[in-house]
């Protein structure tokens, strides 16, 4: 690593030195939460270093311990973490030229929310690969350790405070979704949409019987419907008041 290289990846530790200090609670968290549910320490581990995606991983283990079947955990998940292919696509078209495709890789492998936010709010309008690795390294291994620390702490907590643990899941989505909420009536509709949907799905339970997993897979997809309507909507209308601006112009 040359000296530039070896400058960017410090860059990116120190940009995402935050996001590690975010990640290590609810990590923990995870790792506790995962013991309750009768994860397997092993498992709990694995998940971390190989999924690496935190609001599956939650999700994964609260319907393990629903005994929600395999196929639609998988398929959950699944819905769940698409939007990455959305944040990495974005990221690839910023890297600098001639990134050998299995460091883009890499690079994609650790980008979450948080760390696509960083990336994205960068100032340059090159990434480079080190400040990239450096900025997910940091994050990775706060996430990692996090669960770690979770799983031993978690042996000395009472049963009920273990599963209590879940609420953190809901905590990190509220305080994803609340902020654009806030100033986004299409981010409002979309999460109204998914939200009402699952509930309208609980209160049928008895003339609808679907399994919790199916639930939150029918609301995200009519989640992701409403704000493809509501995309497809703002595109049509920049495109025809672009058409008329230029029907206007001398």
């Amino acid at each position: 690593m040359n000296r530039d290289a070896h400058r960017a990846f410090f860059q990116g530790l120190r940009a995402g030195a935050p996001i590690a200090v975010g990640y290590l609670p609810i990590a923990m968290a995870f790792g506790v939460l995962a013991r309750s549910a009768g994860v397997p320490e092993v498992a709990a581990v694995a998940m971390s270093a190989l999924v690496y995606a935190g609001a599956s991983q939650f999700v994964a283990v609260n319907l393990l311990a629903l005994g929600v079947a395999w196929s639609e955990i998988v398929l959950t998940t699944f819905l769940l973490n698409l939007r990455h292919l959305l944040m990495t696509a974005a990221l690839s078209r910023r890297i600098e030229p001639g990134v050998p495709k299995p460091l883009r890789a890499l690079v994609a492998y650790g980008v979450t929310d948080e760390t696509f936010a960083v990336a994205a709010l960068a100032p340059d309008a090159t990434l480079r690969p080190a400040f990239l690795l450096g900025l997910n390294a940091i994050a990775f291994a706060a996430w990692n350790v996090g669960t770690v620390l979770g799983l031993v702490v978690g042996a000395g907590l009472p049963q009920a405070l273990q599963a209590s643990l879940g609420i953190a899941l809901y905590a990190m989505f509220l305080g994803l979704l609340i902020p654009p909420m806030r100033t986004s009536r299409a981010v409002a509709a979309v999460a109204a949409s998914a939200a009402l949907t699952h509930a309208a799905l609980t209160a049928l339970a008895a003339a609808v019987p679907l399994s919790p997993g199916w639930r939150i897979v029918l609301a995200t997809v009519v989640g992701a419907a409403v704000g493809a309507a509501l995309a497809e909507g703002d595109t049509s209308d920049s495109r025809n008041a672009t058409t008329a601006a230029k029907e206007v112009r001398p």
